[in-house]
Formats: structure tokens, C-alpha cells, sequence
């Protein structure tokens, strides 16, 4: 960003950015309090499968959102003209507005910039428009579907709910890290000046053509997933949204605003090693540019958020990764333990329950474990939460083809000075 202004640069580059406002659909809640319990206890989204047939699946378990009403939270576009994905992330966004009790009349007023991550964006409706074209020929397909099956809905979606005109808004495909990389680019526009508030973080749906193409590779658990266990036996699909509102410091000052947590920085790069396997040298690497841009040292982490699948391969590799960053690697711990792989919502829902970890003090259990694999060697925080005053706290995202995404957050105190 250049305006050949060096102080106005100086002050921009400095703009401290904060976290004011979390929307979360799980499959463990609806909403930020539904949400924070189930993170607390440690519960269990874990249910058959019901999105879609599971005929010829030996076993199909997931972690569908139950008890969602779009029409709860979808008020100015007719709720069948969206898709699922983009339904859970229109749904988060207002969640987010009104946990950050940010007027719309306000938000409308401000620049703002809306960043979506996704994995399959609405392959739920490509799934169906696939089956009446095989079981009903050519031209049948329903028109109102053909309309909403597009990735660019689930940023565009929350521009129409809530009537924004000075806003950018884009949808960021990078698979599973893609929530990180929504929250990411969030933070530059914000420190940078570019905008006032941003919606950021990641939704998706369960859908056939995903869960039949982990299961083909052998990766999808039968009963639960564990993550960092010895016996553990893959993921669990999932589904949801987590949308973060985030906005300078000093706007959240003015406005009175509650934080969750501070966005100290966070670390992109994609080794296009292999088209699913992790690499260990890129994801330690990741988490060193992540922690050199947020300006702290692996010795004031205070716990992990891993992304943590439950499969051998990310396991052992991330574990590798860590334990290559950290001297001794801080308790580290998987929420798609409760929660499955909601895919591109993975790493937003897993910043939003390091946002509340800090406000809460406490660390999220890894539920399922019943002994660690020794090659992983980390406190994973088995089965029960923990106490703890956390200070900084990391949230790790891996995704296909190597790319990998790692936001670091940290707490910010009421006295505290900029």
C-alpha cells in the first residue's frame, strides 16, 4: 500500500487488529454459548450419516448440524435461493454481527470486506443436480439450484443479507486451511487501513462426493475420530460455519466493544509436495513464518489448536512439525474430535474456539483418547478440558496439495495500553 504519506504508512502498519464478534454453526451448538459448552464438556457431534444415502457404506458416521432453521437467521433473501454451505454462512455472519453488538446501520456505513473459506463451497446441490440428471435426463435440473451452486455465493450471500454496497467480498477455495487463509487476508485489510470490519472465516456442508472420496482412500473412521491416538482409525465429515467479525483496536475502543482475543499474525506456504500427503519441513516452516510475523517465539505458545485429522499421515507429520518448532511443544490438542472435519470451516471454527479458550481460560479436550501414539509424543489434553491462562495460542491448518495456513492469537487485557 503506497500513498506516499511515510507516517500514515508508519500508523497503518501498527493498526492492531482484534476479534469482537464469533458466529459458529456445529454440529456440537448453534451460537457462540452453545458452542463455548460443548467445548467445555467435550461433547460429541458424532451421528449416522442422513445428508445423503449410505447404502453400500460399511460404516458412514459424521457430524451433521442438527436443529439448523436458516429462516432463523436468513431475514431479507428467500432461504431456498441458497445453497447449505452458504445458508451455515450467511447464518455465522449475523451471529457474529450481533455477538459484537455492531449496529447494521453502522456496518452498512464502513468498508468492510467479506472473506469466506471453503472446501466443496455447494457440492451438496452438485451432488443432487448430478443424481436427477442421471435418474431424469438432460434439462430437468431445477433452476433455483443451478442458480445457488456457485463457490462466489458464500461471500456474496452475506452481502445481500445484510445489505452492504462499500464492500469487497471473496470466497477462497484453499481446502481445509481455507479459514485461516479467509482470517489471514481479513487481518491485512484491517492493520493495512483497507477497511473498517471484516467478516472472515469458512463454512461447508456434507456431501457425498467428499465423504465418498475419503472413504475410497481408506481414511474414514468407523465409530469416532481420535485424533494423536495409537488406534485411531481417520476422520469423520463434518459440517458448519465459523465467521469471525474483526475490526482495529481502536474501533472496538470507541464502540466499547468486548474482545475475544487480539490477531497477533499468522503464516501461509504451500510446498506442492504431494496432492494429499502433509510435508514436515513445510508445515515447521509455516508455523516459523506465522510466529515471525506475529513477533513471538515458540516458548510463549501456550497451546496448540492442530488440525489434528485422526489419520496416521497428518498426525505423525504435524506432530514431526511441532515438535521440529517447539523445544518442548506446548499441550496440543484436536477439536475435530467433537466436531468431525467440517472441511473449510475447520481452521475459522478452530480459531473461534482458540478466541474463546483465551477469554475463557481453559484448553479444549481432545475427546476419544484412549493412548497416545508414542511416534506423536504430545499432552493432547485427553478427554477432559483444562484450567490454564492463556497469553498465546496457535491454530493450525493443512490442506491438499500442501497448502498450509497457521494464525497466531493472543489475549488482550482491558488496561492495556497501545
Amino acid at each position: 500500500m503506497v500513498d506516499g504519506n511515510a507516517d500514515d504508512n508508519t500508523q497503518q502498519r501498527h493498526r492492531r487488529v482484534v476479534i469482537t464478534g464469533l458466529g459458529t454453526i456445529t454440529s456440537i451448538g448453534l451460537g457462540v454459548s452453545a458452542f463455548l459448552d460443548g467445548l467445555r464438556s467435550g461433547r460429541s457431534g458424532v451421528k449416522p450419516i442422513g445428508a445423503f444415502d449410505t447404502t453400500g457404506f460399511a460404516y458412514a458416521n459424521g457430524c451433521e448440524v442438527d436443529d439448523f432453521d436458516p429462516a432463523q437467521w436468513i431475514h431479507h433473501v428467500d432461504p431456498a435461493e441458497l445453497g447449505r454451505a452458504t445458508q451455515f454462512s450467511v447464518a455465522a455472519a449475523w451471529m457474529a454481527v450481533e455477538d459484537a453488538g455492531l449496529g447494521l446501520a453502522e456496518l452498512r456505513r464502513a468498508r468492510a470486506l467479506i472473506s469466506v473459506g471453503t472446501t466443496d463451497a455447494e457440492s451438496r446441490d452438485l451432488d443432487g443436480l448430478t443424481a436427477t440428471q442421471l435418474d431424469e435426463g438432460p434439462g430437468r435440473w431445477p433452476a433455483h439450484v443451478v442458480r445457488r451452486a456457485q463457490a462466489g455465493r458464500l461471500s456474496s450471500g452475506i452481502v445481500r443479507e445484510l445489505g452492504l454496497t462499500n464492500v469487497e467480498a471473496m470466497t477462497l477455495p484453499t481446502a481445509c486451511a481455507a479459514g485461516n487463509y479467509a482470517i489471514g487476508s481479513a487481518f491485512d485489510a484491517i492493520r493495512y487501513g483497507d477497511v473498517d470490519f471484516a467478516l472472515a472465516g469458512g463454512a461447508d456442508a456434507v456431501c457425498r462426493k467428499t465423504f465418498s472420496g475419503f472413504y475410497r482412500m481408506g481414511t474414514i473412521a468407523p465409530e469416532v475420530c481420535q485424533p494423536f491416538d495409537k488406534d485411531r482409525k481417520g476422520i469423520l465429515t463434518g459440517e458448519g460455519a465459523g465467521i469471525l467479525l474483526m475490526e482495529s483496536l481502536d474501533s472496538a475502543r470507541a464502540r466499547g466493544a468486548r474482545v475475544y482475543a487480539e490477531v497477533l499474525g499468522y503464516g501461509l506456504n504451500c510446498d506442492a509436495h504431494h496432492p494429499v500427503a502433509p510435508d514436515q519441513d513445510s508445515l515447521a516452516r509455516c508455523m516459523e513464518l506465522a510466529h515471525a510475523n506475529a513477533g513471538v517465539k515458540p516458548e510463549e505458545i501456550d497451546f496448540i489448536s492442530a488440525h489434528g485429522t485422526g489419520t496416521h499421515a497428518n498426525d505423525v507429520t504435524e506432530a514431526g512439525a511441532i515438535r521440529q518448532v517447539f523445544e518442548e511443544p506446548p499441550p496440543t490438542i484436536s477439536i475435530k474430535s467433537m466436531i468431525g472435519h467440517s472441511m473449510g470451516a475447520a481452521s475459522a471454527l478452530g480459531s473461534a474456539a482458540c478466541a474463546l479458550a483465551i477469554t475463557e481460560g481453559f484448553i479444549p479436550p481432545t475427546i476419544n483418547h484412549r493412548e497416545t501414539d508414542p511416534e506423536c509424543g504430545l499432552d493432547c489434553v485427553p478427554n477432559q478440558a483444562r484450567p490454564a491462562e492463556l497469553n498465546v495460542v496457535q491454530n493450525n491448518a493443512l490442506a491438499f496439495a500442501g497448502n498450509n495456513a497457521v494464525l497466531v492469537l493472543g489475549r488482550y487485557g482491558e488496561g492495556e495500553q497501545p
